[in-house]
């Protein structure tokens, strides 16, 4: 139903429940047609949704990213037709037949809320807690542009609707505490205080009092009737005012209308069915056929969508207003380009990374790659989850971020691995800002999920993941990583970076800043490694993602292909080698995705057509791919243990001599 706003209508009858009520039946009608869906939580929060959208939040539907909007995050995202459903209503770029379309292939409606696929959508969610820590982000990024830009030009707030499996994930907790540490107080979280979820009553699982959990962690907090509109407002309204981040407890039925279904686990995940759908219409006086919204309904809907363009044409007049300097910061930093002056800093370092060829942990050449860069890239925001001088992710130029003072460009996060990853989320897709955060490598599964949101969303993300192998040594198999680079590089449209040395980790940290669209993973050694790159200005051969270090005269008879630490045991290997006259080429393979991305006929001239083996300090994984079905592997088959790191790679049996007798073997494999 496209109506033009303009339509002759009379709005003076349109009520709270008019609107509210054309949000819940577009859900429960979409949901119905899909035979699939939500229902509970777009009927019980509709009226919350309402207020929130009729009354606070800045946003222009026909504008849905320009820069200083409210930003609007559905943390429960399993709800998603209720943020569908407005986003139709207000004039988004969701059509009607998209509504009608809900869940299917092709259609701007996904079962869950997808960044990137439909206009107005802020954040990926549906994995329960990630939208509220991601929120966290976003509401940081709020703070720290606007110390950067000015309330002129940045002066937002930022709204969750969560449920009370968001409230339980662990994930919630991190992001909760990190928010009232930092005193985010343009964070409002709207909680559906239904007291349901999946498999009955939530007192089956929890007893909580939320209100005093968050305030514990330094919220403002209080609770309201989720149905009773100036009720709703009035909160809405008066946290506004705090110097706190919020939550507003909306006590809600879930289902609410439908009389057999609401308050029950049985209006959460499935379709109301004919029956209850007709009884829901009478019992809400919805007299309408589905998917019909009566015009003076729309139009009144459609205004409150237009209602931001105010707000948007009056901060276009003060960007046009700001000076040139102003303005050039801001457009840079919104889009953070790399400028001319990171490359000139980038070449220097290389340069000196080549005259010098340090033996150092490409920890530390992060670290030197940080020094040489942080400056020179108004975006680049730090932080580590209490790991800084283990990580080594803090650059001199660096200074904090802290509640109330957000001009800073490094965030000490705490041990929140999880709450981290979702929040350099949130800084990325807030704008303005690239995120990257620090933890050990066997950490990653503490950040797994919203790594892989950052993956599903392409954003530009960087995690510097150290203390890469057992090469870290006494510390043990607790935190010695061996499964954690294949399990991460099965996640699409990841980057997984091992360096092998100082100039290796100068390139990968350019790939990582270069891909817009992708997060990167930065895994790096605690041991020193010797730096056998000279070529100082060479292309980027990291950003091939496997390359050629040593290419013997004559051909080769074996290809020994590592990573990181073990491309120097490698070439070792090659040498101890030649002295039985067998060639033996040597590749560092940094990225295998960005391997994977060359054409058929580079990755033949890297690989060769001679045996190979792989060398790498983990588990196999997806190696094979790369060795062939008669290639050998030198690497981990089970955990580590604490020792030294030098008696480690001898006993697990990394080492140049087993790598050339397995190169034997694979030569004598394919003689036969």
């Amino acid at each position: 139903m496209n109506i033009s706003v303009h339509a002759e209508a009379d709005l003076t009858a349109v009520t709270h429940n008019d609107l509210a009520n054309a949000v819940r039946f577009l859900a429960v009608d979409a949901i119905e047609t899909s035979q699939s869906g939500h229902p509970g939580l777009p009927m019980g929060m509709a009226d919350v949704a309402t207020v929130l959208f009729s009354r606070f939040l800045k946003f222009d539907s026909a504008h849905p990213n320009w820069p200083d909007r409210d930003r609007f995050v559905l943390s429960a995202g399993h709800g998603s037709m209720l943020l569908y459903a407005l986003l139709h209503l207000t004039g988004g770029d969701v059509s009607l037949d998209d509504i009608k379309a809900f869940r299917q292939w092709g259609s701007k409606t996904p079962g869950h809320p997808e960044y990137g696929h439909t206009p107005g959508v802020e954040t990926t969610t549906g994995p329960l807690g990630q939208g509220i820590a991601t929120a966290v982000g976003m509401a940081l990024a709020e703070r720290m542009a606007n110390a950067r830009h000015g309330d002129g030009l940045v002066d937002h707030f930022t709204y969750v609707i969560a449920g009370d499996g968001c409230l339980m994930e662990g994930i919630s907790q991190e992001a909760i505490s990190l928010a009232g540490h930092l005193g985010l107080g343009r964070l409002i979280v709207l909680f559906d205080d239904n007291g349901i979820s999946i498999d009955g009553p939530t007192s089956l699982a929890t007893s909580d009092d939320q209100l005093a959990r968050f305030a514990a962690s330094g919220w403002s907090v209080r609770r309201v009737d989720g149905h009773d509109p100036e009720a709703v407002a009035q909160a809405i309204a008066e946290e506004r005012e705090t110097a706190k981040p919020s939550l507003i407890a909306c006590r809600t039925i879930i289902g609410y209308g439908a009389p057999d279904r609401q308050g029950t686990e049985k209006a959460h995940g499935a379709p109301l069915g004919t029956e209850q759908t007709a009884a829901a219409r009478r019992t809400l006086g919805w007299d309408y056929q589905p998917f019909v919204v009566p015009i003076p309904v729309l139009k009144a809907w459609r205004m409150i969508g237009q209602r931001g363009q105010v707000d948007r044409l009056a901060w276009l007049d003060r960007y046009e207003d700001a000076t040139p300097e102003q303005r050039d910061l801001f457009v840079e930093g919104k889009a953070v380009t790399l400028p001319a002056a990171y490359a000139l800093a980038a070449a220097k370092l290389r340069e000196r990374f080549a005259d010098e060829r340090p033996k150092l942990a490409t920890r530390q050449a992060s670290q030197q790659v940080l020094d040489a860069i942080a400056g020179t890239i108004p975006g680049l925001v730090g932080g580590s989850a209490d790991l800084t001088h283990s990580n080594l992710t803090h650059a001199k130029a660096q200074a904090p971020v802290k509640s109330g003072a957000f001009a800073g460009d490094y965030i000490h996060y705490g041990i929140r691995e999880h709450g981290m990853a979702a929040a350099m989320n949130g800084l990325a897709l807030h704008g303005g800002f690239i995120p990257y955060g620090g933890t050990f490598l066997a950490f990653s599964d503490y950040s797994r999920p919203a790594i892989r949101l950052a993956a599903l969303m392409r954003l530009r993300v960087i995690h510097v993941m150290t203390h890469d192998s057992i090469g870290l040594g006494e510390d043990g198999p607790t935190h010695q990583p061996v499964e954690h680079l294949a399990a991460l590089r099965v996640i699409p449209d990841l980057l997984v970076f091992r360096p092998a040395d100082a100039v290796e980790t100068l390139e990968a940290w350019d790939c990582a800043l270069a891909a817009e669209h992708r997060p990167s993973v930065l895994c790096l050694s605690r041991q020193a490694l010797p730096t056998f790159r000279s070529d100082v200005r060479g292309r980027n051969r990291v950003a091939n993602g496997a390359y050629l270090v040593v290419s013997p005269d004559g051909g080769r008879d074996v290809t020994l292909i590592a990573t990181g630490s073990e491309v120097s045991i490698a070439m070792e290997a090659a040498r101890l080698l030649a002295t039985e006259h067998i060639r033996a080429a040597v590749v560092s393979a940094p990225c295998f995705a960005l391997f994977a991305e060359q054409s058929e006929d580079y990755r033949a001239s890297v690989l060769g057509t001679a045996p190979r083996v792989g060398i790498e300090a983990a588990v196999a994984g997806d190696w094979h791919r790369w060795i062939g079905a008669g290639g050998e592997f030198v690497g981990m088959r089970g955990f580590g243990a604490s020792a030294p790191a030098a008696v480690l790679y001898r006993e697990f049996g990394i080492t140049p001599q087993s790598i050339a007798e397995a190169a034997r073997r694979a030569i004598a494999r394919k003689s036969q």
